[in-house]
């Protein structure tokens, strides 16, 4: 017989404990289910419809809302099932709502898991082959990279993405909103130009003093100055880095689409090269916060019994996490000769995800001279979601209010830990403005040439 106190438990309102997240059973015949899908999208939904703490978000749960508001009853069962696909696409996975909003996370009894709920329908999407071509072109990242970084494909590349006649094909094609900033490729890759210094590594108590840097789909093709910037601050401190040469893409881009299968492919070119080099005495790190996450989150949860992707979290690092901890034990330089002056940070949704802190901010602010402006709030980009024709406004929308903020705060420079996000803003400032990485410019608080 249930107990009083029992109830008590199941009814309560909200969590008092810290949450924590269930392993994805992503490879379990019911994770995909139609029936049973659909029965849990449901439940959730009608959760989140009894307390719509998270409106302001994103555009799924206004979506939802409106869905729900717009039905005959105005509850979750006058909904018609086939809508529930509106409110999946418009999840790009942040994890906002269940880091900063949901009072139903685990281990809460209702446990409400938004985010991976949603990673769930569009697996079952991907499975059945709905997902447009143009999604699976975006998230081939390495195909794409090493394609559009031959030397004369990235010259007719970059000039087609500055072309409004190739925009518009591009948009009529793929729907690729012919607005949106896309990124420009390199043919002189970050693996291509970077030179190591040959270093004696200081271990501290909680780092051993040389790296290995995945410098990312993006960093390698698109932006390498990001991670020379970053390997060269690396290196300015004492620590030894080198370069992954097998890389490939860390999955979180197929993630974002439901293509686990492609994600398992990815996680297995990658993890057992990075876990051997952290058995050969490295520590990882990453340029991009979401690439950082894949493996510090993502991957644990859809491989929890993966020995190799335990290792590679425990040793992955945000680089500035990392140099904060070489300061705690006196291994960092504090020498720097030339002042900042006032930075708008935008903090992007994958690094606060991570629960490290606000280590950005917290080691740009050693330098003399130096103010910050931290805005915690979504940039509306995320990932692919920001470039696709029928989210290209939402994605402005969302990100509106941080450009509100970078305006009025009236900085020297505005920047994001994602750089994919700081251009995103950029469009939303106007042609002059530029977003400048935190690399680049503790690279220049050091004088480093």
């Amino acid at each position: 017989m249930e107990k009083e106190s029992d109830k008590a438990v199941v009814n309560r309102e909200g969590n008092l404990e810290a949450p924590t997240r269930h392993p994805i059973a992503w490879r379990d015949p019911l994770f995909t289910d139609p029936t049973a899908l659909d029965a849990e999208l449901t439940r959730v939904f009608d959760i989140c419809h009894g307390c719509r703490r998270c409106f302001n978000l994103c555009q799924a749960f206004p979506t939802l809302f409106d869905l729900i508001d717009n039905s005959a009853d105005m509850e979750i069962k006058g909904v018609d099932h086939a809508d529930y696909a509106k409110v999946v696409d418009q999840c790009y996975l942040c994890d906002m709502c269940y880091m900063t909003k949901c009072p139903y996370v685990p281990p809460h009894p209702w446990n409400v898991d938004f985010p991976h709920l949603m990673l769930r329908a569009k697996t079952a999407k991907f499975r059945a082959g709905k997902t447009r071509l143009r999604d699976r072109v975006l998230t081939s990242t390495d195909a794409v990279g090493r394609l559009a970084g031959i030397p004369v494909v990235a010259q007719v590349v970059n000039a087609a993405n500055r072309n409004g006649a190739a925009r518009a094909l591009l948009q009529s094609a793929l729907g690729v909103d012919a607005r949106a900033r896309l990124p420009a490729y390199h043919s002189r890759t970050f693996h291509k130009s970077w030179q190591s210094a040959s270093l004696t590594p200081e271990p501290t108590p909680e780092t051993r003093g040389r790296v290995i840097v995945f410098a990312t789909c993006f960093g390698n093709y698109n932006e390498p100055d990001l991670v020379t910037d970053l390997a060269r601050v690396l290196e300015h401190n004492g620590i030894g880095v080198r370069l992954y040469a097998s890389e490939r893409c860390c999955g979180m881009p197929k993630l974002e689409v439901g293509d686990l299968e492609g994600v398992a492919a990815l996680k297995e070119a990658n993890i057992a090269g990075l876990a051997a080099l952290v058995d050969e005495g490295y520590d990882i790190v990453a340029p991009v916060p979401s690439c950082v996450l894949m493996f510090k989150q993502e991957l644990p949860l859809l491989f929890p019994d993966d020995a190799a992707v335990a290792k590679v979290q425990k040793a992955m690092f945000d680089p500035f996490e990392y140099l904060l901890l070489r300061h705690k034990a006196g291994r960092m330089r504090t020498d720097f000769p030339n002042p900042l002056g006032k930075i708008a940070y935008h903090v992007p949704c994958h690094q606060r995800v991570q629960n490290i802190g606000l280590k950005t901010r917290d080691l740009l602010m050693m330098v003399p001279g130096t103010t910050i402006e931290v805005i915690e709030r979504c940039s509306g980009h995320d990932g692919t979601y920001g470039v696709k024709t029928e989210f290209y406004e939402d994605a402005v929308k969302i990100g509106r209010p941080v450009v509100t903020r970078i305006r009025a705060a009236g900085a020297d420079h505005f920047m994001s830990d994602c750089p994919i996000a700081g251009h995103h803003l950029a469009q939303g400032l106007g042609a002059q403005a530029a977003p400048v990485s935190r690399y680049a410019l503790l690279r220049r608080a050091y004088g480093i040439d």
